[in-house]
């Protein structure tokens, strides 16, 4: 049977990873500070997008070396010069060319309208002719004050400025950034319900004929389980068997035939996933269109947990940022995140996605938990809660109302015992069910079909009991 997750074995990860993180930051401090020999002295890495920075790092960027001053995960338009706040010139902190202004007081955003942002700074140091404001490398305004709008915005559009001195001798270095959104924004409509989708795994455990579970229960859609590398960026079902042509492929074309669509999980609690594999969010993207181009499917599902892509913020990112490319090239293919979850809403690892994928601008439809190995003794009500603490998660970081966030969120539960011995009665599931439904909830899915027989989770039930309840959904 696939292990999924546990509560206790993502405490001790955590504790494992915080620690071997610390370890490793100190290490690449360490190193980096240290004094280097004449005959050894070599030229800093270059900087790129998309990489994990230690405190300490150093690289190079148009001919000057720069020390990190925090941990972080690089992004385009994060180029050492153009955010002191993660970046130094390498043996001080910023310097000013000889002649030139002081740096400029950090910025602040003092007003905002549906096309402009307003922004006003501490004033430089020295002789100081005026200020110019940067997005990136680009000019957006100059001014002699202390104070600029930048106008012609789209509505809800979001923006991070840096603000440089000059005078006759040049610049000063950069400000430290600030960000600020434009006006204008409403709830986002609703991403549409999908239909009660259990997974289907036809790697393990003497997969069913899903024609046979249709007929019998009245599902109409699956979740199809797990892609993962076969080497490198390279997607394979359970990562050895074949995209097209396979079981996989023929259970597909069963289901379609029925009338009936899949959602494609990527990823799960373990095995070699495509995350780590894949080095950038180009590659990634390109990875899942293979999956997509192959199955043609309704949704795409990735299931991000442990410590190789949930709790590795780098890895992280790279997946957030390759959905951005995959609905860019696939506007009608709904996208899923499944994530982890406490009793009583997200780990700091959840959080930080949703909040990453809003500074991201990611366009995910819909969060779901996995409510189960956390510790639950009343699955109904320690699921209601987590379900809870996802939405106000989601309406932290979107500014989203209740039923807005409902409508962005999913529940994937396991049927009958779990891993960590809790117990879900096809009553329980039940109440589960009615409750999304009630809240306005738009995915429905449990861990598996492949159990969903007489006593096959461990609990009095009848022959594919769950999987019909699933289909009330």
């Amino acid at each position: 049977m696939r292990s999924r997750r546990t509560a206790v074995a993502v405490l001790a990860a955590l504790a494992m990873t915080s620690a071997g993180i610390a370890t490793a930051t100190a290490t690449v401090a360490a190193a980096a500070s240290a004094p280097r020999p004449a005959s050894a002295a070599v030229a800093a890495p270059a900087w790129q997008p998309y990489t994990a920075y230690a405190v300490g790092a150093r690289v190079s960027y148009n001919s000057t070396e720069y020390e990190a001053v925090q941990g972080h995960t690089s992004l385009p338009g994060w180029e050492p010069p153009n955010v002191p706040a993660l970046w130094k010139v390498a043996g001080g902190g910023p310097t000013n060319p000889p002649g030139t202004p002081g740096q400029p007081g950090a910025p602040s955003v003092t007003g905002t309208t549906d096309s402009s942002i307003s922004l006003s700074w501490g004033a430089s140091s020295g002789t100081v002719t005026g200020y110019r404001v940067y997005e990136g490398s680009t000019q957006r305004a100059q001014v002699t004050g202390t104070s600029a709008t930048i106008g012609s915005l789209g509505t809800c559009t979001t923006h991070t400025y840096t603000v440089k001195a000059y005078n006759a001798q040049g610049e000063s270095v950069a400000s430290a950034p600030v960000t600020g959104t434009t006006t204008g924004c409403v709830d986002p409509q609703p991403p549409g319900k999908m239909p009660g989708a259990p997974y289907l795994y036809m790697g393990w455990g003497n997969p069913p004929s899903p024609a046979t579970v249709m007929n019998a229960t009245g599902i109409k859609s699956f979740t199809m389980a797990f892609i993962l590398s076969s080497g490198g960026c390279t997607p394979a079902w359970d990562g050895n068997r074949p995209l097209t042509g396979g079981a996989d492929a023929q259970a597909i074309s069963q289901i379609k035939a029925a009338g009936g669509s899949v959602q494609i999980s990527f990823g799960g609690w373990s095995g070699n996933k495509l995350g780590p594999n894949c080095s950038t969010p180009q590659a990634f993207a390109g990875a899942v269109q293979q999956v997509i181009n192959a199955v043609g499917p309704a949704v795409v599902d990735f299931d991000i947990e442990n410590t190789d892509e949930f709790e590795n913020y780098t890895v992280q990112d790279r997946i957030l940022n390759g959905l951005k490319i995959v609905r860019q090239n696939n506007p009608n293919v709904k996208i899923v995140v499944t994530i982890p979850t406490f009793k009583t809403g997200l780990s700091a690892a959840g959080v930080r996605l949703v909040n990453q994928a809003k500074a991201l601008n990611v366009p995910i439809d819909n969060y779901t938990i996995m409510p189960f190995n956390f510790g639950g003794t009343d699955m109904y009500q320690d699921t209601v809660n987590a379900s809870e603490g996802l939405k106000n998660s989601l309406k932290s970081a979107f500014g989203w109302s209740d039923a807005v966030a409902y409508a962005h969120m999913g529940i994937s539960g396991m049927n009958g015992r779990s891993d960590q011995g809790e117990t879900t009665t096809p009553a329980t599931w039940t109440r589960i069910r009615d409750w999304a439904k009630s809240k306005g909830l738009t995915r429905f899915s449990f861990w598996s079909t492949n159990r969903d027989r007489v006593n096959g989770g461990g609990v009095p039930q009848a022959e594919w009991e769950f999987t019909r309840i699933t289909a009330g959904f």
